[in-house]
């Protein structure tokens, strides 16, 4: 077996390599983690979440995505773009998030323009930057999987020019693997969609 490829889980099942350190990455790879995410709020979750991990490691976001969700109004873009100052000043001190005040008032921005939007535009916007599937095929390992990709650049070039920040190429491409506008399950992984 070379590295990088899927390793049994405690069920048995092959598994990208990557969630069998927890239980909480186990859950998360099987039930989330490439499934395709719709929904402006929904997908604001997901980029904020995405930017605040910028840096970290992922657990560390999934442990607290309930003191996000909390924190962010459920990350409903309406709302959070009339949080204020005051709000601004309770999530830097909220300890149930990352309270990193780059990524805190990007997060605030965002909501910001993004409240200036139709509905369904970020939807329509993120996925029309869905690479197609069939000219993608299954890694075999984690090297196989890329960081960053001319699809994830596009996509960030295209959220910087409507205004939004912390959305780098690689940030981008995270999205899109959370979010399943790709699949980079391994090949032999039990949570590769058919």
């Amino acid at each position: 077996m070379s590295a990088g490829e899927a390793l049994a889980g405690p069920d048995g099942g092959l598994r990208c390599p990557w969630a069998l350190s927890t239980e909480d990455y186990i859950t998360y790879h099987d039930d989330e983690w490439g499934r395709p995410v719709h929904g402006d709020d929904a997908l604001y979750e997901r980029l904020s979440l995405e930017a605040f991990q910028s840096g970290l490691s992922w657990i560390t976001i999934l442990r607290r995505r309930t003191g996000f969700r909390s924190a962010f109004a459920g990350f409903r873009i309406a709302e959070v773009a009339a949080f204020t100052d005051t709000d601004r000043e309770r999530l830097l001190a909220d300890a149930g998030i990352i309270r990193n005040r780059a990524k805190v008032d990007a997060t605030l921005a965002n909501a910001r323009v993004l409240a200036g939007w139709a509905p369904g535009d970020l939807d329509e916007l993120i996925w029309s930057h869905a690479p197609d599937p069939a000219g993608r095929p299954a890694p075999k390992t984690l090297t196989d999987v890329p960081a960053v990709t001319p699809e994830s650049t596009a996509l960030s070039r295209a959220l910087k020019k409507r205004g939004l920040r912390f959305v780098g190429p690689t940030t981008a491409y995270a999205l899109m693997q959370a979010c399943g506008l790709v699949d980079d399950h391994l090949a032999t992984c039990v949570a590769r969609r058919a």
